[in-house]
C-alpha cells in the first residue's frame, strides 16, 4: 500500500487505521507511541501503545497562521518520567504525528509536524501544547537598537571560542547539590568571571541540564557560585560540571575580557534621550558638529 491507497481505504468509511506518534528530543532520544493496542514499526523506531499518549483533534490552516494542539499521556511509561518533565529534556522536542493502517504501516501520512511547547503536570498526568512549523514566525528576528551587545556569547556573531580554558572551568562536586549555591577552588580566575555565565552537567545522571548564573565571588580562597534558580533534580557526589564565563554586553567588557571588540554588536556612540530633546542654546557650541563625545 502506499499514501494513495491509505486515501482510498479511509474513503471507503470503514477504517483499520490508528495514530503513531514521534517525539525525538533535543539530546537525541527517539521515543514512540501509538493508539494501537499492538506496537507498530516503520521509520527505524518501534511505536508502542504503553505508553498511554493521546492527542486533540489537529488543526491546520493555509497561510501563516500558527497551527497548534496538545498531546494528553499519563505518567506510567518508564520512558516518559516526572522527573525528565521537570528537567526539561522533553521542552522544544520535535514532534511528528502519523495517520498508519496498522496492518500495513507502509499506508500512512503525517498529519502534523512541531514542537513541544509548555508542558503542565496534575494528578500523575501531563499535558503537552504542541506548536506547529509556522510558531518561528511569531518571534522577533533582526538587530535591537542598544547600546549593549545584540549577540549571544560564543555564537557567530560573537565569534570567541567558549571552549577555550580561558572561559571555562570544570568542577567535580564533592557533596550532592540540592540549592542553588555551592563552593569550588577558584581556579585561578577573577572574581565574578563567571557571574551571567552558564553552569552545565556534563556527567552524572543530570548530564545536559543547564542553568544560569546569577552571581560569583571569591571568598577565603574558594570561589562561591550563585545560580538563578536550583537544577530540577538534584546533582549527586561526583557530578561534573563545567561553568563558562559570562558577559554583561557591554563593550568595555568586550575589549578587557574577551579583546573582541571588532565583533561587538552593540551601538557605543548612540545619543541619549536628552538628545532628542534637545535645541539650540546661546551659551552652548552650536558649529552643528557632532553632539556625542
Amino acid at each position: 500500500m502506499s499514501r494513495d491507497d491509505l486515501f482510498a481505504h479511509l474513503a471507503t468509511g470503514a477504517t483499520h487505521s490508528c495514530r503513531c506518534w514521534e517525539v525525538r528530543r533535543l539530546d537525541g532520544v527517539r521515543l514512540g507511541f501509538t493508539d494501537h493496542d499492538l506496537p507498530l514499526v516503520f521509520e527505524g523506531l518501534t511505536f508502542t501503545p504503553q505508553g498511554g499518549l493521546s492527542a486533540r483533534a489537529l488543526t491546520s490552516s493555509a497561510g501563516l497562521s500558527v497551527d497548534n494542539t496538545s498531546a494528553l499521556g499519563i505518567l506510567s511509561d518508564q520512558r516518559i518520567s516526572e522527573a525528565d518533565i521537570a528537567a526539561g529534556r522533553f521542552d522544544g522536542a520535535e514532534v511528528t504525528v502519523w495517520l498508519v493502517c496498522w496492518d500495513d504501516v507502509a499506508a500512512r501520512q503525517v498529519q502534523f509536524r512541531g514542537t513541544i511547547g509548555e508542558i503542565t503536570r496534575a494528578g500523575g498526568a501531563f499535558e503537552a501544547e504542541l506548536n506547529g512549523l509556522a510558531e518561528p514566525l511569531n518571534q522577533p528576528v533582526g538587530r535591537t537598537y542598544l547600546r549593549s551587545c545584540a549577540a549571544l556569547p560564543g555564537d557567530a556573531a560573537c565569534g570567541v571560542d567558549l571552549g577555550d580554558p580561558a572561559y571555562r572551568f570544570d568542577h567535580v562536586l564533592d557533596q550532592p547539590l540540592t540549592g542553588a549555591t555551592f563552593a569550588m577552588p577558584d581556579g585561578g580566575f577573577a572574581d565574578g568571571w563567571f557571574a551571567q555565565g552558564l553552569c552545565e552537567v556534563v556527567a552524572g545522571p543530570a548530564k545536559g541540564l543547564r542553568q544560569a548564573i546569577r552571581s560569583d565571588q571569591l571568598r577565603d580562597g574558594q570561589r562561591l557560585v550563585g545560580l538563578w534558580a536550583p537544577f530540577p533534580v538534584p546533582l549527586a557526589a561526583q557530578d561534573r560540571l563545567r561553568l563558562t564565563a559570562g558577559c554583561d554586553r557591554r563593550a568595555a567588557t568586550c575589549k578587557a575580557k574577551f579583546d573582541n571588540f571588532l565583533n561587538f554588536r552593540g551601538f557605543t556612540d548612540m545619543p541619549g534621550e536628552d538628545w532628542l530633546v534637545g535645541v539650540p542654546r546661546s551659551g552652548g557650541v552650536n558649529t552643528g558638529g557632532s553632539l556625542v563625545r
